[in-house]
């Protein structure tokens, strides 16, 4: 019972600091207004005399603050006026009082004395006087002086007294003029009948559990009465005690019934009273205790079916029937909304509690009516509604075996309330954004919970019942889709029923076919969105066309037996599949995303549409077409594509990647052979791949690059240089690999034989192709004549003059000198320069002696690899270097310097007589260092004769060649 009274206090000073804090609020704003107003410079007018007058535009005037001086007005001509009617003054205009005088005033209402000394007593008196009621009978029991009964009667004469003294004080207003006195005694006098009715019944049992909780609820009702006469405390006390009573009678069973509809009525009592006497937070206060009491109630546990109709009943009526009471709620949408999101949870944790019971199924149901006819009155509150459409179908998910008929009709139940509720308020244009999401979601959500308890994950057979189902939830969003459609509805908006009724379709058309229609039921799915699309461009009806196009690629991708024996086909195997069945998967997968290539207009999305249907075009093919053609086949297709449809250039480069795909294993084993006749053995034919496998891989990528390259002339730079490496790249690799075969290098003796002589045919070719470039290349001619030559000494820099030279390995080069395969390369080397030479632009002109550098090395290196071969046949490495030879390679060298600087001096280039010098200095060091340290006799001055001729010679030449300059 002390309890029930801190609780009281507790509440009454709450109530008084909130209208304390409340007050000061408006006194800091009246302040700052006051300010505001003396900073622009109004000033309270001064009271008008009462002898005077005031004309009704004067207290105007002082009251106005102009910026600007208004023009002079003339005076009124005087009306003539006679004696016989003489003008009776007006009655003088009292003005109104300014908005300074009537803040001036409401500063001086709030003062410390009259709050602390006036009306904070009058409160602290009427709790002292129930303390005293209390500690009088508590001292009594301690003393022993009193009998329980007398007691209890003592309890009950004093509350009735107190009450009496109440009202004794409202008939006396007049005279007492404070209303505080008549609450203070009120509030005490039904404390005290309060707690004598908590001591009769649980403290000494002199009444029974029944009688004592019928006279708490009659405290609690006179209490809710006597507030419409002495003000808050009994109300607060009403709100304390009716609340508490169930909690002060002591019983060993709840009747549910009985208690529930005590706490209705008690809280719409309460909240009625509330918003009678504009204390919103009464019913605040009052249904947020109903709802405490309600979850009680669950924890306490439920059982019986009156039981748990009494318990739905009273939660469907605080969530939703009470909160309607608050009159005057300036938040009432808030306290509508909380109250039915408590009210459902609280259903939801009923309908767990009983076992997913029809009754209880049916009492949420009955809330959801409620909740969907208040959001049909007030639409701004329809949140409710949603929020109980969502936990419904979580319980749905939850119900542990369900029987088929209890089931249907709580599904039935929830689509009538949740679904064609907020379609009818689509229809009849009263709907907002949450109705359409809540068609939208709960549609395909029930659908779900179905399938989820009812539905064979695993079933090939067809579900025609799961499908009936989906299909029919699925007219709720199509309904309001239709009607979006029809009103012009935003297209974000449209598209959420839409994707609705798409994934409800799709989700139908799975259940009435095999796992293997998968693809195609989505591409039926997305064709009517394509259709859709094409009647509205729109972005949102774009995006979900796409999203059923991939949901359809996805389907046809699964991991399962028949998507892998199709894929496998994609890279040539042999896997068996159904033909028709693949063709009808293929080709439905492929209709959407050409729908998109066709309709849409955003760059990206287009060029990604080409190239998802060029892909699964490929595809296609590939279900029919044998594994060794397929590299052809998506060559053909991107040569196509560049001749006859070059506006769709994605879906020419899909397929022509695909084609270059085939080819990169070929591609990575001949580099890899490469690289490796680089650091070891010569690249054999037995290494390398087969014609076949070029002219099948290699072959058409080269032809698709090199063709696209050539007929597409409106492309950017960037992509013909792509397109004209990728062709001349494969083709290059391919015909070196038909070459290879054809000269049937398969040994290491053989390349002995033979590697000179395929050397110098491969440079040919490549000469041949750089000569070919350059007559025939028109706009390209010096680029492709500068790849071929670049290709040619790169080839013979690396392999003949590094690698494989036949000076220092064991290479046959030919029958003949100078007419060996080793001259035919050294002299396609030297052309290759020279061209190089030319064809160098003015940026680097500074290159040129560099190649004039490299031609004279390259006619050195030759004209001792032919005085070898005079020497030792046709491998040179065979045999010993004898003294004739030696001596004639250094005659051989005086004779070429003098040749270059016959050269250098005919063509007036410096660079070839500088070479000129360097070899004639390197002859003239071979034979004082080497040549004349082996000689004796007439050889030796022969030798000296001749380098002295020699030298002359050079100096003389030199000399004329140098005067003409100066001259």
């Amino acid at each position: 019972m002390e309890f029930l009274l801190f609780l009281g206090l507790a509440v009454i000073v709450w109530q008084l600091w909130s209208s304390f804090k409340g007050l000061e609020r408006r006194i800091d704003e009246f302040e700052r207004q006051l300010g505001d107003l003396e900073w622009r410079g109004v000033a309270p007018l001064a009271e008008p005399s009462p002898a005077t007058v005031p004309a009704p535009s004067v207290p105007k005037v002082a009251r106005t603050v102009t910026t600007s001086t208004p023009a002079p007005t003339p005076p009124p001509e005087p009306e003539p006026t006679t004696a016989e009617s003489p003008v009776e003054p007006e009655p003088a205009f009292e003005p109104r009082p300014s908005l300074l005088d009537r803040l001036a005033e409401r500063r001086l209402t709030f003062d410390f004395e009259d709050v602390f000394g006036r009306r904070l007593p009058i409160w602290g008196g009427g709790i002292a006087l129930a303390l005293a009621g209390i500690f009088l009978v508590k001292y009594s029991i301690e003393a022993g002086l009193l009998t329980p009964p007398v007691r209890v009667a003592f309890s009950f004469a004093f509350g009735v007294l107190l009450l009496a003294a109440a009202e004794l004080a409202y008939r006396q207003e007049h005279r007492i003029a404070d209303p505080r006195v008549r609450q203070a005694l009120a509030g005490a006098g039904l404390a005290t009948l309060y707690a004598a009715f908590y001591l009769a019944g649980t403290r000494y049992g002199l009444i029974g559990p029944a009688v004592a909780f019928g006279g708490l609820a009659a405290i609690t009702a006179a209490a809710i009465a006597l507030s419409y006469r002495f003000g808050l405390p009994c109300a607060v006390l009403g709100l304390v005690g009716g609340f508490a009573a169930p909690a002060l009678v002591a019983s060993d069973e709840a009747n549910v019934p009985v208690l529930t509809l005590y706490l209705a009525l008690v809280t719409g009592g309460l909240t009625w009273t509330g918003g009678r006497q504009g204390r919103p937070w009464l019913g605040y206060l009052a249904l947020a205790a109903a709802f405490v009491w309600g979850g009680l109630m669950l924890l306490g546990g439920v059982a019986g079916n009156g039981d748990f109709g009494s318990l739905g009943l009273y939660i469907a009526a605080v969530g939703v029937v009470l909160p309607l009471a608050i009159a005057g709620d300036p938040n009432h949408r808030v306290t509508r909304l909380a109250a039915a999101v408590l009210g459902t949870l609280q259903m939801a944790a009923l309908v767990e509690q009983g076992g997913n019971a029809p009754l209880t199924w049916g009492l949420y149901l009955l809330l959801g009516a409620a909740l969907a006819f208040l959001g049909w009155r007030d639409p701004r509150v329809r949140e409710g509604s949603g929020v109980a459409a969502a936990l419904g179908v979580w319980l749905l998910f939850g119900w542990d075996i369900p029987p088929a008929g209890p089931f249907a009709a709580v599904c039935a139940g929830y689509a009538a309330i949740f679904l064609a509720v907020p379609l009818a308020a689509l229809w009849l244009g009263r709907a907002r954004q949450l109705d359409l999401w809540q068609v939208s979601l709960a549609a395909p959500a029930l659908a779900a919970a179905v399938y989820w308890l009812f539905g064979s994950w695993y079933a090939n057979d067809s579900e025609p019942g799961m499908a009936a189902a989906c299909a029919g939830l699925g007219l709720f969003p199509a309904l309001a889709a239709a009607r979006c459609w029809r009103d012009g509805t935003t297209d974000r908006l449209l598209s959420m029923p839409l994707a609705s009724t798409a994934l409800l379709a799709f989700a139908a058309l799975l259940m009435l076919s095999p796992e293997w229609f998968a693809p195609v039921a989505a591409a039926i799915v997305a064709g009517g969105l394509l259709v859709l699309f094409s009647r509205r461009r729109t972005r949102p009806l774009a995006e979900l066309a796409w999203v059923a196009a991939i949901v359809a690629l996805l389907a046809l991708l699964a991991d399962l037996p028949i998507s892998e024996r199709e894929i496998e086909r994609l890279g040539g195997g042999t896997a068996a599949t159904d033909v028709a069945r693949a063709l009808l998967r293929w080709a439905a997968v492929m209709a959407p995303f050409a729908g998109l290539a066709w309709f849409e207009v955003r760059k990206r999305h287009l060029r990604a549409a080409e190239a998802l249907a060029a892909l699964v075009a490929y595809g296609l093919v590939a279900q029919v077409m044998p594994g060794g053609w397929l590299a052809w086949t998506a060559a053909l297709g991107a040569i196509g594509v560049a001749l006859a449809w070059r506006e769709r250039g994605a879906a020419g480069w899909t397929v022509g990647a695909v084609a270059g795909i085939w080819a990169m294993p070929e591609v990575g084993q001949w580099l890899s052979r490469g690289i490796e006749a680089l650091t070891g053995p010569p690249m054999l034919t037995v290494a390398t791949l087969s014609v076949r496998d070029a002219l099948l891989h290699i072959a058409p990528v080269a032809t698709a690059a090199l063709l696209a390259w050539w007929s597409l002339r409106e492309a950017s730079d960037m992509q013909r240089r792509v397109l004209a490496g990728a062709g001349l790249a494969a083709a290059t690799i391919g015909l070196h690999i038909v070459f290879k075969h054809a000269l049937a290098i398969d040994d290491i003796a053989r390349f002995r034989e033979l590697g000179m002589a395929e050397r110098a045919l491969w440079d040919l070719l490549l000469a041949a192709a750089a000569l070919a470039a350059s007559r025939f290349g028109k706009a390209h001619a010096k680029a492709g004549e500068a790849l071929g030559i670049a290709l040619l000494l790169a080839h013979f820099t690396v392999f003949t003059l590094l690698l494989r030279n036949p000076l220092t390995t064991h290479q046959a080069i030919g029958p003949a000198p100078m007419f060996d395969w080793l001259a035919l390369a050294y002299a396609l080397a030297l052309i290759a320069l020279w061209d190089a030479r030319r064809l160098l632009p003015e940026a680097f002109i500074a290159l040129r002696p560099v190649c004039d550098g490299a031609m004279m090395l390259l006619i050195a290196l030759l004209a001792l690899s032919e005085l070898r071969h005079l020497f030792a046949g046709t491998v040179l490495t065979d045999g010993f270097v004898g003294q004739s030879e030696d001596l004639l390679r250094s005659l051989l060298g005086i004779v070429l310097a003098l040749a270059f600087l016959w050269w250098g001096s005919r063509s007036g280039q410096r660079s070839w007589r500088i070479g000129s010098l360097v070899l004639m200095l390197l002859a003239v060091g071979k034979v004082f260092l080497v040549d004349a340290a082996g000689l004796e006799g007439l050889l030796r001055i022969a030798s000296f004769l001749a380098l002295g001729v020699s030298l002359i010679g050079i100096g003389w030449v030199y000399s004329r060649q140098l005067g003409r300059r100066e001259g």
